[in-house]
């Protein structure tokens, strides 16, 4: 859909830019995550800036990881005579899971996070191959 624009720009960039642009640039860079597979596991190194390690959830069921993380923030800035000249405040929640396997326990994870970055190790564990138990029906006759 085409919107109307004036010299050149669209109508409707100022409206847009500050409501929905600039909360996505504050998240964007919440929980991106590098991955490093070495020989005994692997490396999960994840940035969560601007979030407090109280915030932070590390959780394993049924073989997967769900990393998940709370963050807000306000600015407040107020005049002399104490009116508000702008007011921001930007709260949300995030995560990511990702499959470690069955074998992984919490024990077997080790994490540590520093300045914004959570980084975990996560052990490979060999998975036990389920025995094909050939199941018969009996046929009368």
């Amino acid at each position: 859909m085409l919107m109307p624009s004036i010299f050149g720009e669209n109508l409707f960039d100022n409206f847009f830019d500050y409501s929905f642009r600039s909360q996505a640039a504050n998240a964007g860079g919440l929980m991106k995550t590098d991955i490093k597979d070495t020989d005994s596991g692997y490396e999960i190194t994840m940035n969560l800036p601007g979030v407090k390690k109280e915030d932070v959830k590390a959780e394993l069921k049924d073989g997967y990881m769900t990393v998940s993380a709370v963050t807000s923030s306000n600015k407040d800035e107020k005049d002399e005579k104490g009116r508000y000249i702008r007011r921001e405040r930007y709260s949300g929640s995030c995560s990511r899971s990702f499959y470690v396997g069955e074998g992984v326990t919490e024990a077997d994870i080790k994490a540590k996070f520093e300045d914004g970055t959570l980084k975990m190790l996560v052990p490979k564990k060999e998975e036990k191959l389920a025995v094909e138990n050939k199941k018969y029906v009996a046929i009368e006759g």
